[in-house]
Parts: C-alpha cells; structure tokens; sequence
C-alpha cells in the first residue's frame, strides 16, 4: 500500500487523528488513512513502541485515545499550510470545509495545540459557522507571491512573466516596491526598468519570477495602498467625467476606491475624473451611488450607463397584456 511507503509519516497522522478524535476505532482510522485496519493498527503499535501512551476502550464505544504523560508535540506548519493560513486572513478567503487544503489542514494543527478549553469554543465556531468567501477574488499562487515578497523586502530586482487578461504575455525586469491585497486581488506594485514608470500587475497573472542580483532603492514615504489606489484609477483606455450632486467629502464615502479622483467644484458638487478598461463594471459601481449624476465625459462610459439605466427600467415595467 502507498501509506506502507512512510510508516513514520503514517504513524504521526495516525496520532494527529486520535488526539482530534478521542474514541476513533481502527476501521475510521484506516478509511481515513486509506489503509487497512491491520495497516491501521500497525501504526497504532509504532506509536506504543516510541513510549507514546496510546490506549484503547473495548466496546460499541471504545477506540483509541491518548493517555495520560503525553506532552503536547510542538506545532509545525508545512510552508504550503503557512502561507495558505496568511494568505487566508489577509484576502478573507477560508477552506475550511475542504480538509485536503493547506488552510484547514493549518487551522486544524493550531487547534489541536491548544489547551481544551481554548480549543472548545474555537472548534464549534470552525463547524458551525457558514463562512461565505469571495469565490470570485483571484488568488495567486502562494509560491508566487512569497517570491514576490520577498523581493521586496530584500530590494532585488526580478524578471517576471506576465499574461495580461486579453491573453498578451511578455516577460518585463522590474523594481518590486509592495505587494497589495485590494479588492479581493493581489497587486504588484513596482517600477518598470524598460519603461521608467510605475507599474501594478495582478499577481495571479504573473507565470513565473526570477530574482535577479541587481538591488534597488524604494522611494522614501511610498504610501502602497494610496500608490495603487491612484494608478488603478490611471492609464486605463476608456475616459471618465462624472459630475456628482453632492460635496466631495461626502461622494468618497459612496465610491469604492480607485475609480479615479474627486475634484471640488463647489459647495455641493463635485467632479469624478478617471479612466477604465471596462465601461459596464465602471457603470456598476456608480449606480448605489445616493444622489443625481451625470456622465459629463467617456462616450463608452455614458452609453453604457444609458444601456444599464434601460435595462433597469424595462424591469419595472408590467408585461403586455394579450387577447385571443
């Protein structure tokens, strides 16, 4: 069998099972380690001979425990379950419910560290709640962007291979400043070496990274979130004017960021200027918005507000009555 391959492995997660599950007799054991029950009970051996007290209760309830003189083994995290448990709190993404991903595998070795009553409360909150994750958001590879990272915080230039979402991919050396976590998306913040300008890609899109021995320096007081935030609302191909019913401390609090920058024009409005690669997903994110406005500028971004608005409309209205 391939468990007989790694019997230490083996026997280590055959302890892990038995200290999550108190009680667990040899036949889960094996349906869970996808051996036999003999297989199964070997390992349960292999732990007895390295002096772990494991004890077993005859019985319709009995099964396997720990006994009492065991100390609690120290908690070691694959790099695959570390990165994937940051990761998880820094996107909100949980996989939870998916025991073969590194986050529950991660989540379940924290919990199993902890003192019983500690660990009680955090168990019932991991089973009971409905964690409701952006399935939507693009994660990246976490080999990737712990590549990334860690450019940044060395200072070393890196080669990248990036595919843009038409399907363009070209290789580009870059100066990595920051990566961001925004909107559900990872961002590489960076200065293009060929082109001299500020850069951000998606971190997802990014095929592959190659750290180079050149270093650099970062600019003094870079601001990432603010930096990003500017140039996603910038260097986009479709043009954006809209003039909002409403002073500009208050309309930012309506406008996700990066839609572009508000401009005062007086005491009760203001002026949105940006740019975007995408009319509809722009004109979205402008209908909630709680006062009158009007696209002054972008004849791809007024159109569509015109195509959404008559959609919106032809919903409201009552179906035509027909007679025979």
């Amino acid at each position: 069998m391939a468990g007989d391959r790694n019997p230490t492995a083996r026997a280590l997660t055959t302890l892990e099972l038995i200290q999550a599950s108190p009680g667990i007799t040899a036949e889960r054991l094996a349906d869970t380690l996808g051996v036999s029950e003999r297989a199964a009970r070997r390992y349960v051996g292999n732990l007895r001979d390295a002096d772990i007290p494991i004890v077993s209760v005859r019985g319709p309830y009995g099964g396997y425990r720990v006994g009492r003189g065991l100390r609690p083994p120290p908690l070691m995290l694959t790099a695959a379950e570390a990165l994937a448990l940051v990761m998880a709190v820094l996107d909100g993404h949980h996989d939870l419910d998916d025991a073969t991903q590194p986050v529950a595998t991660a989540i379940g070795k924290v919990v199993r560290s902890l003192p019983e009553s500690v660990a009680a409360p955090v168990r019932a909150v991991r089973d009971v709640a409905a964690p409701a994750p952006d399935r939507a958001a693009a994660r990246p590879d976490p080999v990737t962007a712990t590549a990334l990272v860690q450019a940044c915080a060395a200072h070393r230039r890196v080669r990248v291979a990036y595919r843009s979402e038409s399907g363009n991919a070209w290789d580009t050396e870059v100066e990595p400043w920051a990566v961001v976590v925004r909107h559900g998306r990872w961002y590489l913040l960076c200065h293009s070496v060929a082109s001299d300008a500020r850069r951000a890609y998606r971190v997802d899109r990014v095929e592959r990274v190659d750290v180079l021995a050149e270093t650099f320096t970062p600019p003094v007081d870079l601001d990432p979130v603010a930096e990003l935030e500017a140039h996603l609302a910038t260097g986009w191909e479709f043009a954006v004017d809209v003039v909002l019913q409403a002073p500009a401390h208050r309309a930012q609090h309506w406008l996700p960021p990066g839609l572009g920058r508000l401009e005062a024009l007086d005491g009760s409005s203001c002026r949105l200027v940006g740019t975007t690669s995408n009319p509809y997903w722009y004109a979205e994110r402008l209908a909630p918005v709680p006062v009158d406005y009007r696209v002054v500028g972008g004849p791809e971004l007024r159109a569509t507000v015109r195509a959404l608005g008559s959609r919106m409309l032809a919903a409201t209205q009552e179906p035509a009555v027909t007679t025979a």
